[in-house]
């Protein structure tokens, strides 16, 4: 029965990151569902058994990108070794390491701009990105990090909204755009806007104290 299971989880599996593939390259409208079949060598027998249709399947890719930025999100609030501004950089190099290699997260990220998936934004990566963001920025508010009367609710909309803006970018320019350098350079710019006196002249002499790691993320399902 155990081994029956985990044949059954692998294959499941195996389908998600096909059709990861698919719609990330085609699209949720011309993606097809042979090639998924293709590229998870399961049978159809074996795809309509843990997926009733395609979009079934669309939303699986869907929550499997959410559960990685949830993961993501909660690893990096809990550190404790770091400032909060050096963590949301962490955070936020992350983002761009896995909209670069991650083709779960690249698949949500051509899904959620699609009609069939406009509502899936609400409560998608970005929310969660979005959500972490506004902690670690109340967070350098109180450790003197963030001028004091710094709005919170502002640097998260202001950031967030670039990021996406530079990601936007980078399809309508093409491929030879770096971007995590653009998501760093985005940071930079929103938080040198609020930043106190001593936390820019300490950044200025040490810069950021940590990047994100592509050898330690978890790509696989």
């Amino acid at each position: 029965m155990a081994r029956q299971q985990e044949r059954a989880r692998r294959t499941r599996a195996a389908i998600i990151r096909s059709a990861a593939v698919e719609f990330g390259k085609s699209g949720y409208a011309a993606a097809s569902l042979n090639r998924i079949l293709e590229g998870s060598r399961a049978t159809k027998g074996a795809m309509y058994f843990h997926f009733d249709s395609k979009e079934d399947l669309a939303r699986a890719v869907l929550e499997t990108a959410v559960e990685r930025y949830r993961a993501s999100a909660e690893r990096w609030l809990a550190r404790t070794d770091l400032g909060p501004l050096d963590v949301m950089h962490g955070m936020i190099d992350e983002m761009a390491l896995r909209l670069e290699h991650d083709i779960i997260v690249q698949a949500e990220y051509r899904l959620i701009i699609e009609p069939d998936f406009y509502r899936d934004v609400q409560t998608g990566g970005g929310r969660i990105l979005g959500r972490a963001t506004r902690s670690l920025t109340v967070r350098a508010i109180d450790q003197g990090q963030l001028r004091a009367d710094a709005d919170a609710d502002r640097f998260t909309r202001t950031l967030t909204a670039a990021l996406a803006g530079q990601r936007y970018m980078i399809d309508a320019h093409g491929s030879g755009i770096d971007l995590r350098s653009r998501f760093e350079e985005a940071l930079e710019v929103v938080i040198e806007s609020m930043a106190t006196p001593e936390w820019t002249e300490k950044f200025r002499s040490d810069g950021w104290r940590t990047h994100a790691r592509l050898e330690e993320l978890s790509l696989g399902l």
